[in-house]
């Protein structure tokens, strides 16, 4: 009975982030300074990732959370072969620490690997918690969702691609092979899923059906700009689309 109940819950549960997804009205606003985005590269299978991923959890208190500071976890898959597979991982979110390493924003990829408005941070592995704000202001980034489409607007005179992603928050792992093995791992911010679109001033996108993604204990969207040929971000922005009690 237990079971079943609990089967229930989750069920119900679903139900109610996807009706939200779809239904409700949400607007989400940068300022004009440019919101520092923290993106830790990470991996299940690192065994000197779980302390960045702690770090990276403890944003969830930040007062400035989402409006002036976005933490993003980006799970890499290519520890995958040290006997662990990373349910989060993807060979999407590895390519895109590989194109920072092209572009030269980053020394090599690695992990727990760390940028901060899209530039390494090396400074975590001598103890720093606290980094230097952004003071460029590229101008306003809106997100707005609506009847779950998802349209950015951002004044720009140049093609540039439009980003849209989903964060799972509050996730659990009880890792049983590879570095990592007897641990149980916690995760926010990790990103579930992305999307992305070329295209001037204006991007919408269709959400997915947050059922079909680990979001039982919250979920965040974030969107970000950059231009075509790099992956660093512009101007970012986002929010919490549901949450429960951690």
């Amino acid at each position: 009975m237990k079971r079943f109940l609990g089967r229930v819950i989750l069920t119900i549960s679903a139900m109610a982030a996807q009706a939200m997804a779809e239904s409700v009205d949400l607007s989400f606003r940068s300022g004009t300074r440019q919101t520092d985005v923290i993106e830790l590269f990470t991996s299940e299978g690192c065994s000197s990732c779980p302390p960045a991923d702690a770090w990276l959890g403890e944003l969830v208190n930040h007062p400035d959370l989402f409006t002036k500071v976005i933490p993003i976890a980006f799970h890499v898959d290519y520890w995958n072969w040290l006997g662990w597979q990373d349910r989060f991982a993807r060979t999407d979110y590895s390519d895109r620490q590989y194109a920072y390493v092209k572009t030269k924003h980053l020394s090599q990829a690695y992990t727990p690997g760390i940028l901060i408005n899209s530039r390494e941070w090396k400074a975590w592995f001598a103890g720093k918690r606290q980094w230097q704000p952004n003071e460029h202001e590229p101008g306003v980034l809106s997100l707005d969702i609506d009847q779950g489409v998802a349209t950015l607007n951002f004044a720009s005179e140049q093609s540039l691609r439009g980003h849209v992603a989903i964060l799972g928050m509050g996730l659990e792992s009880s890792v049983r092979n590879g570095e990592n093995r007897g641990k149980t791992l916690r995760h926010d911010f990790v990103v579930l899923q992305v999307q992305q679109h070329t295209g001037q001033s204006t991007w919408q996108f269709r959400l997915p059906d947050l059922s079909t993604l680990e979001t039982d204990h919250g979920a965040a969207i974030v969107a970000w700009v950059s231009t075509t040929d790099d992956p660093a971000i512009i101007q970012a922005t986002g929010g919490y689309l549901t949450t429960k009690p951690r």
